[in-house]
């Protein structure tokens, strides 16, 4: 059986330069997703969705292998956040962030599969934040990024010349919310080391 890997079939989007950005053509993507608001460190809504989300995505991959004889890998963690201001992420403003955290789903997973696995998630491992996950459809369209290498928290410059040099330059705006991909585990990875990629829909200004 062969076993889908999104980091394969859609590489460009997921193995971009760290030393420049790179303008790309986001399809339709398919999402389980979970909304929620603050600091990723110290917000117990974060914990509690990052808890949520991978027994249910395991679920569905072993749902989906069994059902469907379709086997998939777990993709990344992926996350949209948002702001009344773009600043607040530049100055890492982080109890004012709002964000969508989420996972890559094949686009041959269902509604009715989806509510299966959160149904039997929530029986069998009493994860009360099951109950907020969700499908998300997503088309990003043109978007531009970049691979960055280290913590979370030195991201704040290169946003900053996304923002304030390159989107001017290139006579871009903001389409949509900023992107962030993880491509490393926090828990296994220092942080110099891990690997984020920033992606950031744009139109013409």
């Amino acid at each position: 059986m062969d076993k889908y890997d999104v980091k394969v079939a859609l590489k460009e989007l997921y193995s971009p330069s760290p030393k420049d950005f790179s303008v790309v053509d986001v399809p339709r993507m398919q999402y389980l997703a979970i909304d929620g608001h603050g600091d990723p460190n110290t917000s117990p809504e974060y914990a509690a969705a990052i808890e949520a989300l991978y027994p249910v995505a395991y679920a569905l991959k072993f749902a989906s292998k069994k059902e469907l004889g379709r086997d998939f890998v777990v993709a990344p963690l992926e996350g949209l956040w948002r702001a009344d201001d773009p600043v607040v992420f530049t100055q890492r403003q982080k109890d004012a962030w709002d964000w969508t955290m989420m996972i890559s789903l094949p686009d041959w997973i269902t509604a009715e599969m989806t509510d299966a696995a959160i149904t039997a998630t929530k029986t069998k491992k009493g994860i009360p934040a099951v109950d907020q996950l969700r499908l998300l459809d997503l088309t990003e369209g043109t978007s531009v990024q970049i691979l960055h290498i280290g913590s979370y928290d030195d991201e704040a410059p290169t946003l900053a010349r996304l923002h304030h040099e390159y989107l001017p330059a290139n006579g871009l705006t903001f389409n949509g919310d900023h992107h962030e991909i993880y491509l490393s585990d926090p828990r296994r990875t220092a942080p110099e080391k891990l690997k984020t990629i920033l992606r950031q829909p744009v139109r013409s200004a």
